[in-house]
């Protein structure tokens, strides 16, 4: 595999690019929540995290920490004027009742169809689906991070998903180290790559086809 790939933090720059003014999004446990440290100026996304917390803001300075202030993820998290907290019934009812824009989560795999899966039993990762499964089929879009690969190389892009679902169908775009793909009639199609990077080489580090339809765009971001 080339040396070439983005940073977690670069992949979340990205994704956050995507994020529209006054959009109402959740991201979720682990790497998305560095989305929330890369707001587009003159954008005002509203954050929700569903413990209950709605327009929080970046992560604090190392010390300045308030752990009465955190999200699902345990991590401490800052407060934008007009930030509200709420009971965690009232938070899935934000999610379930179909009022968030995006929901951001990582993956361990996706399918080419938008089938995620997120989750495993065992004594390593998040032990259990928790609230991703009404996430995925609550929120208007929904968008992973993930790494292009998995530690052992095996593509985390695939023709069908190994791993218990998290959702069905759900997932509408995919931030890679590597590329942008857009999940579009059960096929992955690709929108954005790495200019170091062939065709042949992605296309060989993914477990599905990849679509082209018309140019495709250079992922390009800063150094972070």
């Amino acid at each position: 595999m080339s040396e070439l790939k983005l940073s977690n933090a670069q992949i979340a720059w990205r994704a956050a690019q995507d994020i529209e003014d006054g959009a109402y999004v959740n991201l979720g446990i682990g790497f998305p929540e560095m989305v929330a440290q890369y707001t587009v100026a003159g954008r005002t996304p509203v954050f929700h995290t569903e413990n209950g917390i709605l327009n929080f803001g970046p992560a604090p300075a190392a010390g300045e920490e308030d752990w009465d202030l955190i999200n699902a993820g345990k991590k401490a998290v800052t407060l934008k004027p007009g930030a509200s907290f709420f009971h965690q019934a009232d938070s899935f009812g934000i999610v379930r009742g179909g009022h968030l824009d995006v929901a951001i989560l990582g993956a361990l795999q996706v399918a080419q169809n938008g089938d995620l899966a997120n989750w495993r039993v065992g004594n390593k990762g998040v032990p259990a689906v928790g609230g991703a499964m009404d996430l995925v089929h609550g929120a208007k879009r929904v968008a992973v991070l993930t790494d292009h690969v998995a530690k052992n190389g095996a593509p985390k892009l695939v023709e069908e998903c190994s791993f218990p679902l998290t959702g069905v169908a759900c997932v509408t775009r995919v931030y890679t180290s590597l590329a942008v793909i857009d999940i579009e009639d059960g096929r992955f199609v690709l929108r954005e790559k790495l200019s170091g990077m062939s065709m042949e080489e992605l296309q060989s580090l993914t477990g599905a086809p990849l679509h082209v339809e018309g140019s495709v765009g250079e992922l390009s971001v800063p150094k972070l």
